[in-house]
């Protein structure tokens, strides 16, 4: 049934392809808004019938969905629990009924959406222990082709279920041929990957895009129709982390240094070209709060706080920009977050951190329905639609809530955090309606008791990015 309502989707859509080449879609007016997707964290699992895994790795991308749609094996249970633990995972990652599931779930409540994003991380984590675990003495040149394969069959079915919506999608720090936050500038890999990422792209986006992709993984794109004279720029910050190293181990900032100098490039041309700006990546810039909190970081006694990123390079470049980018949109935490990248005497930017489809911390899986008025690039709402499990099976997808409906603002816009953040910091207590629906739905489950305690030191990471300056918001606060 999956397959068959996919392939009704895939038809349709080059139906209604073959209608636009002959009269263009209307153009909407001022002040109306269009309907874009945003997605993150699939995580997704090809190990979860670890009888079909050397199938897949024979097999082209083109012939997974079949493999993967068929019955499980009679031991699968007992298999993927013996890899499981083997693996030493700290949960379960997105299997392909959960997967299928949420597409067609996507498909359902935003089947006009103009364009996708994903924000990293396509790949299940613990990818290269569950790989030689089913496949026994497999090379480095194997593992990285099936990793290869996984990110392909992934965008490739986002890509059938929105065949006439544009996806311009990041790489996690998981999404690598070698290992977690590893991966080498001009590699064989992002060769492999280049055309997935980059080959729907626009003709005269396409020839540049597919260089900076080899070089680092970036790309930039113009939105389409109806937006005019805006551009996403996408990055694979996994180079600006402070965990990166390069296939061999070794820790070098030179792919951060040319990285960070590429998306300066693109920012001071688009400033010059009067456009408007984008910007996704994956790992966001700035404090880590939920690991400085876990890990009982005083820091007003002198304690560093945990941050994401090597350096402020990254914000301070997107914060030396905030008249040109509109929004940026990051991921990473699996959380459906709020920051504000805020410097004195700069124009603020506003940055969405958007909620896993992945169930691996525990959260039902959910993705992000986002309302655009395309002559400002600006996100006037967001509706955030959630599993009822984590299984995909006899699932019910329905609203989680509604940004504008929930925090009664006229935008998702820096004048609009700025006040938001405003009223979390002055409500030490999360007693006001906004610092309860903020704890409330940061995670989809609900996990408010655990962070209403830390609450200060939680919302003094939403606007400020430094080591020092979260430590005088915090410390401030503490006394």
């Amino acid at each position: 049934m999956i397959r068959a309502s996919r392939k009704l989707v895939f038809v349709l859509g080059l139906f209604i392809a073959a209608c636009a080449t002959v009269k263009a879609a209307p153009m909407s007016k001022p002040g109306q808004s269009i309907p874009v997707l945003l997605v993150s964290d699939v995580h997704f699992e090809p190990f979860w019938d670890p009888a079909k895994v050397p199938q897949l790795a024979a097999a082209p991308v083109s012939q997974w969905h079949a493999i993967l749609s068929s019955p499980a094996s009679p031991d699968q249970p007992r298999r993927f629990a013996v890899l499981h633990a083997s693996c030493s995972v700290r949960g379960e990652d997105t299997t392909y009924a959960l997967f299928a599931d949420s597409l067609e779930a996507m498909h359902a409540q935003a089947s006009h959406a103009r364009f996708i994003t994903l924000s990293g991380d396509l790949i299940a984590h613990n990818f290269p222990c569950k790989f030689h675990a089913t496949v026994p003495n497999s090379t480095s040149r194997q593992y990285e082709a099936f990793v290869v394969k996984t990110i392909q069959f992934v965008l490739s079915e986002i890509r059938a279920t929105f065949p006439n919506a544009p996806l311009y999608a990041a790489l996690g720090n998981n999404d690598s041929g070698c290992d977690d936050y590893q991966i080498d500038a001009n590699s064989t890999f992002l060769a492999d990957i280049n055309q997935a990422f980059t080959g729907s792209l626009p003709i005269d986006d396409r020839k540049a895009a597919e260089a900076s992709f080899n070089a680092e993984g970036d790309f930039t794109a113009a939105l389409p129709e109806p937006f005019h004279n805006t551009r996403i720029l996408v990055l694979d910050d996994l180079f600006q982390s402070k965990k990166y190293q390069t296939c061999a181990g070794k820790d070098d900032s030179s792919g951060s240094d040319a990285q960070n100098a590429w998306l300066r490039a693109q920012l001071e041309k688009a400033r010059k070209d009067h456009e408007k700006i984008w910007v996704m990546g994956h790992i966001p810039p700035g404090i880590d709060p939920y690991a400085t909190i876990s890990k009982l970081k005083n820091v007003c006694a002198g304690k560093k706080p945990t941050v994401f990123l090597s350096s402020d390079d990254l914000a301070n470049t997107l914060a030396d920009y905030g008249d040109v980018i509109r929004l940026a949109i990051f991921a990473h935490t699996h959380m459906d977050e709020m920051r504000l990248l805020s410097v004195p005497g700069k124009a603020p930017v506003a940055l969405k951190m958007v909620p896993s489809i992945s169930p691996v911390d525990g959260n039902n899986p959910s993705f992000t329905i986002a309302s655009i008025d395309p002559h400002t690039a600006t996100m006037l709402d967001y509706r955030v639609i959630a599993a009822s499990n984590q299984t995909g099976i006899d699932t019910e997808w329905t609203e989680e809530y509604d940004y504008a409906k929930t925090y009664h603002e006229a935008a998702y816009a820096a004048p609009q955090l700025q006040s938001l953040i405003s009223t979390f910091t002055d409500d030490p207590d999360a007693q006001s309606p906004m610092s309860r629906a903020y704890l409330r739905n940061y995670f989809v489950r609900d996990r408010s008791l655990e962070l209403r305690l830390f609450w200060p030191q939680y919302t003094c990471a939403l606007s400020n990015f430094t080591e020092d300056s979260y430590r005088a918001c915090r410390c401030a606060a503490s006394k």
